[in-house]
């Protein structure tokens, strides 16, 4: 394994190179499902690990191509580390202009949007990755790094990646941002979204309202009788985000839809809070109901014996972190690799807070020393 104080101290000499490439990358700006701006910023990300990759592929999306890097190991029969992280933000084109990538006065704090979530874990896993270079090390198992970019709208096709390259993986490391205080995440809440759709009977309201059935009557039946089902289950979450329907006052609504955001942290509860969901019972007995799913990850349960973390945690001290482990209350792309069972820790990207607001922020020494953590774990015996 390579030496991680001289990894360490290697990466601080690093510190303007690293600014410079974050600026690079904050000022390419990928909002979800831009496919031309993903064009743009794979090519430049791809151009960033050309020198220590073996190869860097472009795998075709709706909302873009994404990236798949891979590294040799030093034992070529070992299954592969697969990293995992996403390029796409939430903050639409233009925004970097307002709001620029800016170095606070403290030499460390840097600002901008996406700086935290997740563009300054690029550039950590580019540093690593230099840093096993320059020091003449080697990741003992091969690696891939997966870079999707529809990660902010749930992965709907970023997933299928995820779950192809997951194959063979002996450890899953997500490159999401840390909870508070740098606490790398070991179980991940699960989430879906349903679109339910009911359709009724449309009649004049005042003159033939016993001919029409009410689809937005319907509707409102419906969320109150699955929030009582998630009232009804352990850590268990329901968040109605969007409602629609009907056209005048006058009218019976023949149409409404809603947008259900599910939370839930277990797989039991997952199962009983989406059975609830896809599959409605009609009240109104000429109402027809239709659940869309469109998009579903997994709950992640946390297992407090995980041995990747223990692992991290303890390559963590010589480079002075005091590492902890949490779940996260939020889903990403390691709720799969995590629910099937594949050892895997997320949150290794640099410390900072704010993600997805105006006050997002990171930190370039937790950077630094994040992308010695890297180095060092992938070096490893």
């Amino acid at each position: 394994m390579s030496d991680p104080a001289e990894l360490l101290a290697l990466a601080r000499t690093r510190g303007d190179a690293c600014l410079e490439r974050w600026e690079r990358l904050v000022a390419l700006e990928t909002p979800s499902g831009d496919a031309d701006l993903a064009a743009v910023f794979g090519k430049e990300l791809a151009a960033g690990l050309a020198p220590t990759a073996d190869r860097v592929e472009h795998p075709p999306g709706p909302g873009g191509d994404h990236l798949v890097a891979h590294w040799p190991g030093r034992s070529a029969d070992a299954g592969h580390v697969l990293l995992v992280a996403h390029s796409d933000t939430v903050f639409p084109a233009g925004t970097v202009a307002g709001r620029p990538f800016t170095l606070a006065e403290d030499g460390d704090t840097v600002t901008g949007p996406g700086v935290f979530d997740m563009k300054g874990s690029l550039v950590a896993v580019e540093l690593a990755m230099d840093l096993l270079a320059r020091t003449g090390g080697a990741p003992s198992r091969p690696v891939r790094l997966l870079v999707v970019n529809d990660e902010e709208i749930g992965s709907p096709d970023g997933s299928r990646l995820v779950a192809a390259h997951a194959d063979g993986a002996v450890a899953v490391l997500g490159l999401e941002p840390p909870l508070p205080g740098g606490v790398l995440k070991t179980g991940r809440r699960g989430v879906a979204r349903i679109r339910l759709s009911v359709r009724g009977v449309g009649a004049h309201a005042g003159l033939d309202a016993a001919q029409g059935v009410s689809a937005i009557d319907e509707l409102v039946d419906q969320l109150a009788a699955l929030r009582a089902v998630a009232a009804g289950l352990p850590d268990a979450a329901l968040n109605v985000g969007t409602v629609s329907g009907g056209t005048r006052a006058n009218v019976v609504a023949e149409h409404a839809e809603a947008e259900i955001g599910l939370r839930y942290a277990t797989p039991e509860t997952e199962q009983a809070l989406l059975a609830a969901a896809r599959e409605p019972r009609a009240v109104r007995p000429r109402a027809v109901l239709s659940a869309r799913t469109l998009s579903h990850r997994p709950a992640w349960a946390r297992d407090p014996e995980n041995p990747l973390a223990a692992e991290l945690v303890a390559l963590g001290g010589p480079l002075g972190l005091d590492l902890s482990c949490g779940t996260s209350g939020g889903a990403g792309d390691t709720n799969l690799t995590g629910a099937l069972g594949i050892p895997t820790v997320d949150g290794l990207g640099p410390d900072g807070a704010g993600a997805h607001s105006e006050d997002e922020w990171a930190s370039l020494s937790s950077l630094l020393t994040r992308g010695a953590l890297l180095a060092s774990y992938l070096s490893r015996d």
